[in-house]
């Protein structure tokens, strides 16, 4: 396997992928083998370079697997749903595919793009694989997942230790006011106390985790609270607001990386961003994790998360080596091998915990382990064939609240409405 400035020649990218779709050529013609006579193995990933997973999971599976070439689909992570959405209905032949999220998942397999992997399932210790149940369509799987985020506190250490928080049991309210108390400066120079991603999971998911709401439910007064404070924060000018962050595409890590931030709410998998950054001496920002903030101070960490996963194309080309690999990642060895990329692994054993906190850079404090331990971990969006169109319509609603074009409550009654008049 090369390294990523070896991979031009091999490396396969969406603009190509959707190309040969156009001039009907996605089911291929080609032999499916390289010239040295190894297997051809296609897999859609997303920003495979700043992505050190994916790398991670192939360099380690030719390694064991020296007869199979593995070869990275590469799509833009803002595209990728899209584009996976369009290769599957074009006939696109790739032969593994990263469901990003549930929803997705859902929606493909409920459609028959996938091959079930409901046998292989079976034969695995489930009491090992975090988020396996998420994949569970009626009694089948069409994926396996090989990693399993949820969302904690990262902070920058420098900043912070200027106010005597205590960041191990934070309610919302208590963190609102440390974002106000740690922001300084203007223009330029402004260092804001929090950032908050545009995505609507920065309020939504959290309250619905953390107060048992239903996102598929229809009725949404319980993103209330939390909205009243992601605009409140807003107009205090303690976090970046939400138009400014939309139109400018900036984005969480850059924000933490850049110290523009003292704080983000934020998914685990910004452990491994921060720690390849640093690597490459891009990033020497002294941070911690903390766990999410609470709606109630009742001593438990509720969160919310999700599993990503590999899932075989229905019309693989190469479909028994294509199985092989996701099996691979997704087990002991691939758990071991994005463990020590700082990548929270599905299947955990003492084994690979000890490895992932034995990565380099990787903070070790006790308020850090302590964020990796939550007592609860929700999923971000439940499976239903409903849940791309309740998806697609909360995060409409989302950005008008957000940028100030409806009131928080215009906006709530919007998405109770339109669920219930535009989702069957």
């Amino acid at each position: 396997m090369k390294s990523l400035v070896g991979r031009p020649v091999r490396m396969v990218t969406a603009a190509v992928a959707l190309s040969l779709l156009a001039v009907g050529c996605g089911n291929g013609g080609d032999s499916g083998k390289t010239a040295d006579g190894k297997t051809i193995v296609k897999v859609a990933v997303w920003d495979y370079a700043k992505t050190p997973e994916f790398k991670a999971l192939i360099e380690g599976f030719e390694a064991k697997n020296p007869d199979i070439d593995v070869q990275p689909v590469d799509i833009l992570a803002a595209d990728y749903s899209k584009k996976v959405t369009t290769m599957l209905a074009g006939g696109d032949n790739t032969d593994v595919l990263t469901m990003k999220n549930v929803t997705d998942y859902a929606r493909y397999g409920t459609r028959g793009q996938l091959q079930s992997l409901t046998a292989d399932v079976d034969k695995l210790d489930k009491a090992k694989y975090s988020g396996l149940d998420s994949f569970d369509l009626k009694g089948d799987y069409y994926a396996v997942p090989y990693r399993q985020d949820f969302w904690v506190l990262f902070y920058n250490k420098d900043l912070v230790k200027k106010s005597d928080a205590d960041l191990s049991k934070l309610t919302w309210p208590d963190y609102a006011s440390l974002a106000k108390e740690l922001t300084t400066g203007s223009g330029s120079s402004k260092v804001y106390g929090t950032y908050h991603q545009t995505w609507r999971s920065v309020v939504q998911a959290i309250a619905a985790a953390q107060t048992g709401g239903d996102l598929l439910s229809g009725d949404y007064g319980f993103f209330k609270k939390q909205y009243e404070m992601a605009v409140d924060l807003q107009k205090a000018g303690a976090a970046m607001p939400f138009s400014t962050a939309k139109s400018q595409q900036v984005t969480y890590d850059a924000m933490f990386t850049t110290r523009k931030t003292a704080m983000v709410p934020m998914g685990t998998w910004l452990a491994a961003r921060l720690l390849q950054a640093k690597a490459e001496g891009k990033n020497d920002v002294n941070w911690g994790m903390a766990p999410l903030p609470q709606t109630t101070a009742s001593g438990k960490t509720v969160t919310f998360g999700s599993p990503t996963a590999f899932a075989v194309n229905k019309k693989a080309r190469n479909s028994a080596a294509a199985k092989k690999f996701v099996l691979w990642a997704s087990g002991p060895e691939g758990a071991a091998a994005i463990a020590k990329v700082g990548v929270v692994p599905s299947y955990t054993d003492d084994a690979v915990l000890k490895t992932f906190f034995g990565v380099k850079g990787m903070p070790t404090d006790a308020l850090s382990k302590k964020a990796m331990t939550p007592d609860t971990v929700k999923l971000e969006m439940p499976v239903s064939p409903k849940s791309s169109d309740i998806d697609q319509i909360l995060t409409e609603e989302h950005e008008l609240v957000m940028s100030g074009e409806k009131s928080i409550d215009k906006g709530i009654s919007e998405m109770e409405s339109r669920v219930k008049s535009e989702v069957e």
